[in-house]
């Protein structure tokens, strides 16, 4: 038979001063100021997720208004008025739950009660949870005693869904916003208790937990007593994550370094492992795009990068990333096959992260072309100036003039390349252009390499070819190197192009 006296973690451990709050110090800041400086406002609104500690929060504020000596911030724990109000058991202290007294009758019985001065206490505290339940006609029933409340009436307000009430109950309030609280903050309160309770819980477990609490104080007690009733009086991360279905820290880690490296069959693995192990996929998503979301964070900081998912992926690649995952999000809820939407969105996942938008390219190359070290006397001109020059009447070169050679760059047309890059020194394809009427040509294939074009006349000719070998001589310095470091380009091949067209694949 279970001990008729036995509490569950949250409430035992409920806050009964400030001092206990945590994980909401600007609201203790304010009410303690307010308290202090005995410029307590007639009505609060407290505002915040559910397990927060907004009802807990006005509990205290009415003991600190309603205890010996008081209004003081730092009152008696054992002071008999405090233990009334905890105990539920204060007259002057009324609880009310707007979900169950929520027509305008109450609001009339709450408006009535308002005329009687307190019995035993200085002030007469109304806390009305869960206020948005309230009809409409029940806040403007209110509206007027609201505003103008005796002065020895408080009104403390709290919801967990602000925009449901009206803004003429709002404007009357001082409205406190009690923000989730953080899983550092969380998982510290929950050793605390675990140590006072003699049960031993590694750190991963209470990590763990502070997770799947999102931002609660209440649900991650709530937790941490059922994981109790499971494991006993030794609690490990193993039992939490399989009572709750998540995925381990080091998975997610593993699934992180897969998708920046392109790694298709580890993440297949894993996800197989997920499968095999009862994971709750849309947790494991949730995971995921927490990371994604610190790596972006990380990149814009340090300006255009991060490796933190185990690869360095640039600011641009991270956000694609992070917008397949949260469109992945929906077609695992409500797809037929939660696990192979699953998957589908981890390949797109992947083939996002390798892909590079075409303005960020066209940004690298003209930031290669920008560092291309320049040589005294050579003639700047502009690539646009040359490819877009009207052709001339072909005219047969002699065999020792040097053919005129271009690059391949491996970009979709824009149509901005021409206006985004700076001038370049040509003089080689400036000297064939005039000594034999030829222009030089740029040409837009769709491989992802880099070739080099000759004249019409000439042959194709590949890498260890005395043709081929002559031409990358000839480049100016230090373009290969840039071009392979940029955008990792190669040289793959000397071959033929028509004169003065230029060509881009559609």
């Amino acid at each position: 038979m279970s001990d008729p006296g036995f509490q569950v973690i949250a409430r035992r451990w409920r806050p009964r001063c400030f001092d206990e709050l945590v994980g909401q110090e600007h609201i203790v800041r304010t009410l303690r100021n307010a308290l202090t400086t005995q410029r307590v406002a007639h009505a609060y609104l407290l505002i915040g997720p559910r397990g927060t500690g907004k009802t807990t929060t006005a509990r205290i504020l009415a003991k600190a208004l309603n205890c010996a000596g008081g209004p003081k911030a730092d009152f008696s724990l054992d002071d008999p008025v405090c233990l009334a109000i905890e105990q539920g058991n204060c007259l002057d202290v009324v609880e009310i739950d707007a979900a169950s007294n929520r027509g305008i009758d109450d609001a009339k019985r709450i408006r009535d009660e308002c005329q009687y001065a307190p019995s035993n206490c200085p002030f007469k505290v109304f806390i009305i949870d869960e206020v948005h339940q309230l009809s409409k006609d029940a806040f403007n029933a209110l509206l007027k005693t609201l505003e103008e409340p005796p002065p020895w009436v408080k009104f403390i307000l709290a919801t967990t869904e602000a925009e449901k009430i009206l803004p003429t109950i709002t404007s009357r309030c001082q409205r406190l916003e009690f923000h989730p609280i953080s899983e550092e903050v969380i998982a510290a309160q929950l050793a605390r208790i675990v140590k006072a309770d003699g049960v031993t819980a590694d750190q991963f477990a209470l990590t763990a937990i502070a997770r799947l609490a999102s931002g609660g104080m209440r649900d991650s007690q709530s937790i941490l007593d059922q994981v109790i009733s499971f494991s006993g009086k030794k609690i490990t991360e193993a039992d939490v994550l399989s009572i709750y279905g998540l995925a381990s820290v080091q998975q997610v880690t593993d699934l992180c370094q897969g998708i920046a490296t392109g790694d298709g069959k580890k993440v297949l693995a894993l996800c197989d492992s997920f499968h095999a192990e009862g994971r709750d996929l849309l947790r494991v998503l949730a995971d995921l795009q927490i990371r994604v979301r610190a790596a972006t964070l990380d990149s814009v900081r340090t300006g255009g990068s991060s490796a933190q998912l185990g690869a360095p992926l640039a600011t641009e690649q991270l956000v694609r990333l992070l917008e397949c995952l949260q469109e992945g999000e929906h077609g695992i809820r409500q797809g037929l096959s939660p696990r192979a939407n699953f998957e589908v969105t981890l390949l797109k996942a992947i083939e996002q992260s390798r892909s590079r938008s075409i303005d960020l390219l066209i940004k690298d190359i003209a930031a290669a072309a920008a560092g291309l070290p320049r040589e005294p006397g050579q003639k700047k001109i502009r690539i646009s100036e040359v490819a877009l020059a009207p052709p001339e009447p072909p005219v047969p070169a002699p065999a020792a003039v040097a053919p005129a050679r271009v690059v391949d760059v491996p970009i979709e047309d824009s149509g901005l390349f021409e206006e985004s890059l700076p001038p370049l020194d040509i003089e080689a394809a400036e000297v064939a252009a005039d000594r034999a009427g030829l222009r030089p040509d740029i040409v837009f294939p769709e491989s992802s390499t880099v070739g080099l074009s000759v004249a019409e006349v000439g042959k194709t000719a590949f890498p260890g070819d005395a043709d081929f070998t002559d031409a990358v001589k000839g480049l100016p310095a230090g373009l290969q190197d840039k071009l392979k470091s940029t955008i990792g380009a190669e040289f793959t091949a000397l071959r033929p192009v028509p004169v003065g067209k230029l060509r881009r694949p559609l």
